[in-house]
């Protein structure tokens, strides 16, 4: 007998709240819902979060160019929340996102990708480079050095080039998410890790990336309500084991 699917994360009334979050930047809402279901392994999920755009979007449902920036925008955040969410959930999400893209609304390797991506490793590197320390530089302001300096020294000088990988070929590439969006996809993809340490630098660097207090309180608000649907929660001080948040929610 096959497993039994577990019960949906977004109900018909979380979707439609987290829709018509008067808070929410346009087109923000299924990025947001994306990366967070990808974090907290529901690729299931998924498909009905894109549905639920195309059909209720700014525009006529029958409009391909918004399907397809629909489609772009989920994308993006998903390749882009591999940076603090690794590979494989990636993987999953994305498979299962392709299975209700229309075909003429998926880019294919022989066709120039929107985030021209590929260009960047026949482009001069030292520019590249250079986007990536501009970009970390922008998301932790006065900070940045002394957080990329931590990196440098934590016993391996390779997780500061990590950083510099993922900075300068995936976040900072804005052609399909912009700085504020891409900072919206990092706090949707850091509150299900329970890593308020680099939350906290994430909610601020969405401010110094466009974002208004009020929308950053709204993508953490609805990244909450996502997990809490998935059965996450507060634990005890003295708990041992579980599976929620050790402390409260980092906030700004």
């Amino acid at each position: 007998m096959p497993p039994l699917a577990p019960p949906p994360v977004l109900t018909p009334d979380l979707l439609k709240s987290i829709r018509e979050h008067p808070d929410l930047p346009p087109r923000t809402w299924y990025i947001i819902a994306a990366t967070t279901l990808t974090i907290l392994n529901r690729p299931d999920e998924i498909p009905r979060i894109y549905e639920h755009a195309a059909t209720f979007g700014p525009r006529s449902t029958s409009s391909r160019p918004e399907q397809l920036t629909i489609l772009r925008r989920m994308r993006e955040a998903l390749i882009k929340t591999s940076a603090v969410g690794g590979v494989p959930k990636i993987i999953n999400s994305l498979l299962a996102l392709k299975k209700v893209s229309p075909p003429d609304l998926q880019d294919r390797p022989s066709t120039q990708s929107p985030t021209e991506r590929r260009n960047d490793f026949s482009d001069d590197p030292s520019r590249i480079e250079q986007r990536g320390r501009d970009f970390f530089g922008k998301v932790y302001g006065k900070v940045a050095d002394r957080v990329l300096s931590q990196m440098d020294n934590s016993g391996t000088e390779d997780l500061g080039l990590v950083a510099r990988l993922m900075y300068s070929h995936i976040l900072s590439n804005t052609l399909v998410l912009s700085a504020a969006d891409t900072s919206f996809v990092m706090i949707a993809a850091l509150i299900p890790q329970d890593v308020n340490p680099q939350l906290k630098g994430h909610l601020k660097g969405a401010i110094n990336g466009g974002a208004t207090l009020e929308q950053v309180r709204a993508v953490r608000k609805v990244a909450i309500q996502i997990c809490q649907g998935a059965g996450m929660t507060r634990l005890e001080d003295s708990g041992v084991a579980g599976w929620g948040w050790r402390e409260d929610v980092a906030s700004i």
